[in-house]
């Protein structure tokens, strides 16, 4: 066979080989590897850890809330002090703040009208006297004569008739002399007892009536705390409670009192009740006037206390999430709240004793999730 007869072979086709080009290889690549990777994070979604959570176990107790006020320091008992008789004030003796004793005289009045009627009725006494002197006299004389027998029976009842009548106008006489004496020491207003002057009502030269309010003392003794409450913190507090009384200045001066008197009406200027507490032996650093701060407790109620961080919402209303001690998934249970204390949420109605309820954590769950409990037993 000559050179001129031998052909080249030539090297098959990658079509003919059933191979396809490079760039369709590639892209068949990157799909595969891109559907490796979509399961892979679907897998790893599926498998993902369950939130840590801490949980609380419902349990009910007593539950009585405290209140407390702010009121003021009074006397238990206030005097209006009066004339019993008018006319010029002539002399102020005390003035508002001053601390007076019984028998302490605290103003005068111009006792020129009690001493003119003073010196008429010792002039009238002294007329009624002497006529008495003479009745008597008289009834002597006739009394012996009758025994004589020098004298009529009708002289003799005449002068003893007027022997009575001369007495009666000495007693009628003595009386508005005592009278009159008695309406001159009404001049002076005296303090009936030991106490604090609270309030003035005239000034020196000032004309008065009689009965007419002078000054206003308050009497020593125990005070009263005097709070207004509203209507229904007096509707849920039990009877005659214990009343904590704090200085508000002061709050290691304290002291403990009992509910005195209740008004029977609403005030209509601060639409609240005003209620005095007795405050027996009244510590000295508790003046009149001082501010108080007065505690009490409520009627207690069975409740469920948890922390704060346990409420939650749903559907626009309070509510908790509660674990399912076998599935571990979490559910909300609305909630009825009774009170929020400091750090705390008072529950009254939704949860059942021994529940799990979610106390921290609860941010980041959802219906139906599962939680790892923090702390529990692995």
């Amino acid at each position: 066979m000559s050179r001129n007869a031998t052909s080249s072979v030539s090297p098959p086709s990658a079509k003919a080989a059933g191979l396809l080009p490079f760039p369709a290889v590639s892209i068949f690549a990157c799909a595969a590897l891109a559907l490796l990777a979509g399961c892979q994070k679907q897998e790893a979604a599926d498998k993902k850890l369950p939130v840590m959570v801490r949980t609380e176990t419902v349990a009910t107790s007593d539950y009585a809330p405290r209140t407390s006020l702010t009121g003021v320091i009074a006397a238990r008992t206030l005097n209006n002090l009066s004339f019993r008789v008018g006319g010029r004030v002539a002399e102020r003796l005390v003035d508002v703040g001053q601390h007076v004793d019984q028998g302490t005289v605290l103003a005068r009045i111009d006792p020129q009208e009690q001493e003119s009627d003073l010196r008429s009725a010792q002039a009238d006494l002294d007329a009624a006297q002497a006529q008495l002197t003479q009745a008597a006299a008289t009834f002597e004389r006739q009394k012996t004569l009758l025994a004589q027998g020098f004298t009529t029976r009708r002289d003799y009842d005449a002068a003893d008739q007027a022997l009575k009548v001369a007495q009666g106008s000495v007693d009628a006489a003595q009386s508005a002399l005592a009278n009159a004496q008695q309406n001159l020491s009404f001049t002076e207003l005296k303090a009936g007892a030991a106490g604090v002057i609270t309030a003035r009502q005239v000034e020196t030269g000032q004309v008065v009536q009689a009965a007419q309010t002078i000054f206003t003392v308050a009497e020593d003794g125990d005070r009263d705390a005097v709070f207004n409450v509203e209507e229904t913190l007096v509707a849920k507090t039990p009877p005659s409670p214990a009343v904590t009384i704090t200085l508000l200045s002061d709050p290691q001066i304290r002291a403990t009192g009992k509910v005195r008197e209740i008004s029977p009406a609403v005030d209509p200027a601060s639409g609240a009740i005003r209620v005095k507490v007795a405050i027996p032996d009244t510590p000295a650093g508790m003046p009149l006037g001082a501010a108080v701060i007065g505690s009490v407790s409520a009627k207690p109620a069975k409740a469920v206390l948890l922390p704060w961080q346990a409420l939650t919402s749903s559907a626009g209303k309070p509510a908790v999430w509660i674990v399912d001690p076998a599935t571990k998934a979490v559910t909300t249970a609305p909630v009825e709240v009774l009170a929020f204390d400091s750090g705390t949420v008072v529950i009254a109605n939704g949860l059942n004793e021994g529940q799990s309820v979610v106390t921290s954590g609860g941010q980041l769950l959802s219906p139906g999730q599962t939680v790892e409990i923090s702390g529990a037993a692995q």
